[in-house]
C-alpha cells in the first residue's frame, strides 16, 4: 500500500510540474509574441514619419569661431550656441 501511495504522489507532482512548465511556457510565448508584434509597428509607423528638416545659421561676422548649430527634431527647434 505504501508503494502505491508513493507511486500517485510522484505522479501527482511530476504531472503538477509538467503544467506549470507549460503554463510558463505558453505566457512566455504570448508575451514574445506580443513584444514582437509591438515592435514590428513601432519600426513601420516610424517609417511613415517626416524627416527632420536640417537649418543652419547664417554665420555671424562678430563670432566667425564657432557657427551655432540649429535644428528640429519634431518637438521645437532646437539652437546650440
Amino acid at each position: 500500500m505504501q508503494s502505491i501511495r508513493t507511486f500517485f504522489l510522484t505522479a501527482v507532482g511530476i504531472a503538477f510540474t509538467l503544467m506549470a512548465f507549460v503554463f510558463t511556457a505558453s505566457l512566455g510565448l504570448a508575451l514574445a509574441g506580443i513584444v514582437s508584434v509591438l515592435l514590428i509597428a513601432s519600426a513601420v509607423s516610424a517609417r511613415f514619419l517626416p524627416k527632420p528638416v536640417r537649418a543652419r545659421a547664417n554665420r555671424d561676422t562678430r563670432r566667425p569661431a564657432r557657427e551655432p548649430r540649429i535644428w528640429n527634431d519634431g518637438r521645437g527647434t532646437i539652437i546650440d550656441q
